[in-house]
């Protein structure tokens, strides 16, 4: 039995509109210019997406601050991590996580106090759960800091 080129030896079906037939091949470098369909008007969007007027509720207002101020807080809490594990990097291992809890408990009270559109990347989860897990771990290492032995160097 001969191969015709359909599944089964199905009968193939006449080109229906929809179905992607009778497209243009496009070469690279070519424009490509888009078919007049009888169903359209003449002034509307050939993408097929209807335009709305005023705000789309999906779309968040544009911001009023800079997009790099956003990520100050961020970069403050950061670069007090860095200090505290330079502090412990030098062997003081009572002043690096009091130094680090600081810093965590700095990052608590900017998640508390400042709106979502200020606060950057320090948002990772929702408000209370980040609130509780800066809290705990800045109060778990000043318990560490306590409690840790001076070693004399």
């Amino acid at each position: 039995m001969a191969d015709s080129g359909t599944p089964d030896g199905d009968v193939p079906q006449e080109s229906t509109p929809g179905d992607g037939e009778g497209r243009a091949e496009v070469t690279p470098g070519q424009e490509v210019v888009p078919e007049e369909n009888e169903n359209t008007p003449e002034g509307a969007p050939e993408t097929g997406a209807e335009q709305t007027e005023g705000p789309v509720a999906d779309e968040p207002a544009p911001s009023k601050i800079p997009p790099w101020l956003t990520q100050v807080p961020y970069a403050l809490v950061l670069s007090g991590l860095a200090a505290g594990i330079a502090v412990v990097g030098f062997a003081y291992f009572k002043r690096g996580p009091a130094i680090i809890a600081g810093a965590l408990m700095l990052a608590a009270v900017f998640r508390l106090v400042l709106p979502k559109d200020w606060i950057g990347m320090l948002a990772v989860r929702r408000r209370w759960v980040d609130l509780t897990v800066l809290v705990g771990m800045a109060c778990l290492l000043i318990v560490l800091a306590w409690v840790a032995p001076q070693l004399s160097v």
